[in-house]
């Protein structure tokens, strides 16, 4: 990622207030981005973005992408250069519960960003931020690449593949990079793993379950200890995003596409690994159970390919599994001691950009 690249760039995030968005947001203000976010509420409570005091440093707009005058006045009036789309309904356990919040989100509001796109011809590069799960997931131990079969069994890997199909469309009919030279603008999606860090409170998550418990002297109960899932930091995934939209701004016809950004072959690792290795580093006993109720659908194994991105990005995951065990043991750690949550984030950032 080139630093120089992101100052003064006009940037719109939707779902700025999320997990994923609050550790974007900072990291673009920390390269003085000109940034906007875009969301409807502060969806946890702790939040990462009030704990990161991200509102001080960008212009933040409460409204809901499922509003499209609103979507598109916003694009029209602050006139992004980039736009990076994580506004989402992003729990699998709440999809069964809301399917049509769910779809509603992620589909109409994905659709309601591009038809923006189309209608102000403003931005120069859209990604699209979906889902591992967009896969329809035969539990390969090769792993998905971005041409296999989209499906997702529950409604939200399903609303993720369908946003998928609507981004391809919109692409292939008003984006298509064979016209590229008369529209000029760059389309993508991104697919990620799933992602750890601090500062992630989401419900129904083992993380954030994980030390929900650890702070509130809970017994934490663990489901489907044995699955595999492609775990890694939130700072590699969001580099890939980066990246991708660098190479969009100078050459957007070779790059619209879809991309994965997932961990190297060695860091899918069960749930139980998971779960000792963070006991390892908080240095403690933590009271924990299996967890033996019938729960929703979930795939047993579940690893994305990335050497694609690996091979025309320039992309590698830099954060191997056990520094960035480290790196979330370290950050709620902070967290508990009522450090400035703010500074330990740009810390761990600064940190990110020094790896090789």
């Amino acid at each position: 990622m080139n630093s120089n690249f992101w100052k003064g760039k006009k940037v719109l995030i939707t779902g700025h207030t999320g997990f994923k968005g609050s550790w974007l947001s900072l990291w673009l203000q920390h390269l003085d981005s000109e940034l906007i976010g875009f969301s409807n509420t502060v969806p946890t409570n702790p939040s990462l973005f009030e704990e990161s005091k991200n509102e001080k440093h960008m212009t933040s707009v409460t409204g809901d992408i499922r509003n499209y005058n609103d979507l598109k006045g916003i694009v029209s009036e602050f006139k992004p250069e980039i736009i990076f789309h994580l506004a989402a309904q992003s729990l699998v356990h709440h999809s069964y519960e809301n399917p049509l919040e769910t779809y509603s989100t992620n589909v109409m509001g994905t659709t309601n960003l591009l038809e923006a796109v189309r209608e102000t011809k403003i931005p120069k590069i859209v990604i699209n931020v979906t889902s591992d799960k967009c896969y329809k997931n035969i539990e390969s131990s090769k792993g998905n690449i971005e041409s296999d079969e989209l499906g997702g069994y529950d409604p939200y890997s399903n609303s993720k593949a369908c946003a998928e199909l609507i981004i391809d469309s919109y692409r292939n009919s008003f984006f298509n990079i064979s016209e590229f030279s008369k529209h000029g603008i760059a389309i993508s999606s991104v697919r990620a793993g799933n992602v750890i860090g601090g500062g992630d409170w989401g419900e129904n998550r083992l993380v954030p379950d994980i030390f929900r418990g650890i702070i509130n002297n809970n017994e934490i109960k663990i489901r489907n200890p044995m699955s595999i899932r492609p775990w890694q930091h939130v700072l590699d995934p969001l580099n890939g995003y980066m990246i991708l939209a660098e190479k969009l701004w100078n050459n957007g016809s070779k790059f619209s596409e879809a991309w994965n950004f997932g961990p190297t072959n060695d860091d899918p690792k069960t749930v139980s690994w998971i779960f000792d290795k963070i006991s390892q580093y908080w240095e403690t006993e933590i009271k924990f159970s299996i967890d033996n109720e019938k729960f929703d659908h979930e795939s047993n194994t579940l690893i994305l390919n990335s050497k694609k991105a690996k091979s025309r990005l320039g992309w590698k995951s830099k954060i191997k599994i056990e520094l960035g065990i480290k790196l979330l043991v370290d950050w709620y750690k902070q967290y508990q001691q009522k450090k400035d949550m703010r500074e330990t984030c740009l810390e761990q950032i600064k940190m990110f950009e020094k790896l090789r």
